[in-house]
């Protein structure tokens, strides 16, 4: 017993909770240096704001410029314009009478003249892109897979309509689409007891297009949200590994 007290005497004293302490910083050393590599430092919301951009602007390279292709829109189930509405009807009806090439005609170059559109106003989104602010970064980053997608589209979608529709106005005059839809509209009409309709399909067209560029847009943004793949460069490398960890 006297040799068990003498030997305790020399047993450094050690508290509970600087073993805790101890065993922290031993975690922390080993979780820092897995693979021999540090951890990376928390990123600036500078770089976070310019990942985005590159995001946005990768996806309108990618996604929107095939778009301004022959049949970009027309032979793209995601954004192919369809009718309206009101047009379905005019649809049927001429088909019913025989006129099922007017009625493919009247579609496809609805669809031409997005193509055309889209084409001319590409430089647009880039602009866009460029003035979004750094506020949201953080909080759109780690948002849903098209946040960043749906914040351009609320914040650029009154300009770019009034920029686009005139682009719109002016290709379907260049593919002609305004006579042939003007043909069009007028035989239906002439189809006796049938409600005349006269639709707006420069302001249609030019919202469908819209559409399928923010479309387009954030397909290029899921990618990049989930396949570690598409993150070509440091940036987005970086950028995106913090959305990955919420």
């Amino acid at each position: 017993m006297k040799k068990t007290l003498f030997l305790l005497l020399f047993v450094p004293v050690v508290s509970f909770g600087q073993i805790d302490d101890l065993l922290k910083k031993v975690e922390e050393k080993v979780n820092s240096t897995i693979s021999g590599v540090l951890k990376p430092l928390p990123l600036s919301q500078q770089e976070i704001a310019a990942g985005l951009k590159e995001a946005l602007n990768k996806g309108i390279d990618k996604q929107v410029v095939n778009l301004t292709k022959t049949d970009g829109f027309y032979k793209n189930e995601l954004v192919k314009i369809l009718l309206p509405e009101e047009l379905q009807k005019v649809d049927k009806a001429l088909r019913k009478i025989g006129m099922s090439k007017l009625a493919d005609q009247g579609l496809l170059v609805m669809n031409r003249a997005a193509e055309d559109a889209v084409k001319t106003s590409t430089p647009i989104f880039v602009d866009a892109v460029k003035q979004m602010s750094f506020t949201d970064a953080k909080n759109i980053l780690l948002g849903d897979e098209r946040s960043a997608t749906t914040y351009l589209q609320t914040s650029t979608t009154k300009p770019l309509y009034d920029k686009f529709n005139p682009v719109i106005k002016n290709s379907f005059t260049k593919v002609g689409a305004d006579k042939i839809w003007a043909n069009i509209i007028k035989r239906y009409n002439a189809i006796p007891l049938v409600e005349k309709v006269n639709p707006d399909l420069t302001d249609y067209t030019t919202n469908k297009a819209l559409d399928g560029v923010f479309k387009m847009i954030a397909v290029e943004e899921k990618n990049i949200r989930t396949n570690f793949s598409s993150r070509t460069t440091d940036l987005l490398k970086k950028v995106f590994a913090l959305q990955d960890k919420k």
